[in-house]
């Protein structure tokens, strides 16, 4: 069995950071002591890593990703093998994706499709979330199935007429599934229909740039769906978790439900917390870049998410990675906002973006990881095993340079997307070594991982509920 010792770091994770050494046997944590103590000292072993003045911090859990997701006539342009190997880049060891179930199908089949695009696919470990289309006597059923087979959460939508859209009947129902068999359901929180009405209007009226896309999902319509999802949660007895949240409005709304100790929780993303409908506004067709739902808000909504972020009334940071290239993908809405496929790449930058908020003192270090790793491992049934560095956990470790400087671009990026939301951002803090249960992916700032590397790995239902 082969021994690695990470010597001399700063070990930090969501409770605790010390100056320690981490043994690993095996692909598992197998022990943390103190760097001079007399138990570091004596560990022997095959392999040292130096952490000398780097921190040593759990492999990140993105909790919210879309890999070669079909949408509006596209698909998003990270394969599993392209993604995952980008999020190992970027610190992440684990992604839990999204199957989708099409309407007259079973959650059986969306499943079995989605396993047959990431097996054997991915650089780092992997789980699932379903999404829910099609409620009817049969999905319940399969609900109460896919709990036990480890599909633990369930995405439903308030959005998008005719695609994934659920009416707030079918909403309840599967609310009140999940309440009996353990399930999450995960919320996209937007008035689909009020949406379209106003998406009809601005086409008529000729407004057709992509700044439109913020203008017409308004902040209001995203609030309102906020409290009616808590409402039927309350009604069905249900735990909530509401996706993406970009408003001010909509974190009041989480917050007050907190506050009557309700089972709500809530994720943003990086983009609400560093970009803005400035970036939709870009000149030309720029803006493009930028459309995703949740759309960008005005900047003044940023200090309510980071608040938010502060008090616990948004639990995660997840990226919601849905990337598409600007060249032949997000111009089919050239000439109509509403053609540009929602989604932008992020999975490799979240823990770089959020780190940078450490350092300008928005969160603090155990913060970072609270909301990076082992927040959204609780969340989603993954934790103790993922989100921390403690006997027993797997050995998904990043060795995080927290003096080095980047810039992000592009032209350096790892992604398979012909544009960084980020272009030119100049960021403190890279990561170094990345290992995936003991193996390393990511080597000296190297890409020595492989595909088929990383493992399916079933969930426990949310650790946040009792």
């Amino acid at each position: 069995m082969t021994r690695t010792v990470i010597r001399g770091g700063l070990v930090i994770t969501a409770a605790d950071e010390t100056h320690a050494d981490v043994l690993i046997e095996g692909g598992r944590i197998a022990a943390v002591a103190a760097s001079e103590s007399s138990v570091a000292k004596s560990w022997n072993n095959d392999t040292v890593i130096d952490a000398t003045g780097k921190y040593v911090i759990p492999g990140g859990v993105d909790g919210h990703t879309h890999m070669e997701m079909p949408f509006g006539g596209t698909t998003a342009s990270d394969t599993f093998e392209t993604g995952t190997r980008a999020a190992a880049w970027g610190g992440t060891t684990t992604i839990v994706d999204f199957a989708i179930q099409s309407v007259g199908r079973s959650l059986r089949a969306g499943l079995d499709a989605w396993h047959d695009k990431a097996d054997a696919q991915c650089a780092i470990d992997y789980a699932f979330h379903m999404i829910v289309s099609d409620v009817n006597d049969e999905t319940l059923k399969e609900m109460d199935i896919l709990v036990e087979e480890g599909v633990t959460s369930f995405k439903m939508f308030m959005a998008y007429p005719g695609v994934f859209y659920s009416d707030d009947g079918k909403i309840l129902r599967a609310m009140q599934r999940a309440s009996g068999n353990g399930g999450l359901v995960m919320m996209h929180a937007e008035n689909g229909i009020a949406i379209d009405v106003l998406v009809q209007q601005a086409l008529a009226a000729g407004r057709t740039d992509p700044r439109w896309h913020g203008e017409v999902r308004h902040a209001l319509l995203e609030a309102e769906a906020t409290h009616r999802a808590i409402q039927l949660a309350r009604v069905a007895g249900a735990p909530l978790y509401i996706v993406h949240v970009s408003a001010q409005q909509a974190v009041a709304e989480l917050a007050a439900a907190r506050d009557l100790g309700l089972p709500v929780f809530g994720e943003t993303c990086p983009q609400y917390l560093f970009l803005s409908t400035d970036n939709l506004a870009e000149p030309g067709f720029e803006g493009a870049k930028y459309v995703c739902s949740t759309p960008l808000r005005p900047r003044e909504h940023q200090a309510a998410l980071w608040q938010g972020l502060r008090t616990d009334d948004l639990q995660v940071v997840s990226t919601d990675h849905c990337p598409f290239c600007f060249s032949g993908q997000k111009e089919m809405g050239r000439d109509d906002f509403s053609r540009i496929p929602n989604g932008m790449p992020g999975v490799e930058n979240r823990m770089d973006l959020l780190h940078q908020a450490v350092v300008e003192g928005r969160i603090s270090r155990r913060r970072w990881i609270d909301i990076a790793c082992a927040a959204p491992a609780r969340m989603f049934g993954l934790y103790p095993r993922k989100g921390t560095l403690a006997p027993g956990a797997d050995a998904d470790v990043v060795i995080y340079d927290p003096h080095a400087e980047q810039v992000i671009s592009a032209e350096t990026h790892h992604m398979n997307v012909d544009y960084s939301a980020y272009e030119g951002k100049r960021i403190t803090g890279k990561v170094q070594t990345v290992l995936s249960r003991g193996v390393p992916v990511i080597q000296d700032g190297g890409y020595v991982g492989r595909a088929g590397h990383g493992r399916y790995t079933p969930r426990g239902i949310c650790q946040y509920v009792n």
